[in-house]
């Protein structure tokens, strides 16, 4: 069994390998950070994956997604309509408990969609802060993402400074 830093260590990176896929539009890198049956040594000829761990996934306003299908369809969606994605990740927590670990994390999000009318620059690029939960599953290859949640944090609202609020 690994020492507890070194699955903290390699638990970080594949937390890192999943941005960063993210931010290059690397489909095929970002499909190979998912659980896949075959992680669980289950047979999908003869076994319903959704009964081995099925992986799941929530973007922000979106509903949850469950399967490789669905989850990974998104993260096409996604990649073929933004131009631009960069990730800043701040108060990032790991936590590894036998074979499953938890990554809590917030994410600053840069990105730009296509330049109005055809142009060759971005459109403009919105800032948007969200806060992840990436669970990930101990496989022979590797930590493999199981499920990713994220929720968007509600900016303060200037125009309510002063104003009491009823109890």
């Amino acid at each position: 069994m690994n020492a507890p830093h070194t699955d903290v260590e390699q638990v970080e990176a594949a937390n890192t390998a999943y941005y960063e896929a993210m931010e290059r539009g690397d489909f095929e890198e970002l499909s190979s950070l998912w659980l896949t049956p075959a992680d669980l040594d289950v047979d999908e000829e003869y076994h319903d994956p959704a009964d081995a761990g099925v992986i799941s996934c929530v973007h922000p306003g979106w509903p949850v997604l469950t399967g490789r299908g669905e989850v990974l369809r998104s993260y096409a969606l996604i990649m073929a309509n933004t131009d631009y994605i960069q990730f800043f990740l701040t108060d990032v927590h790991v936590s590894v408990t036998g074979d499953t670990a938890l990554v809590t994390c917030t994410e600053n999000i840069l990105s730009g969609g296509p330049a109005p009318e055809g142009g060759e620059e971005l459109g403009p690029l919105v800032g948007q802060l969200v806060v992840a939960t990436n669970v990930f599953h101990r496989t022979p290859s590797g930590w493999k993402l199981w499920s990713h949640h994220a929720s968007p944090v509600l900016a303060e609202n200037d125009e309510g400074e002063g104003d009491e609020t009823p109890s």
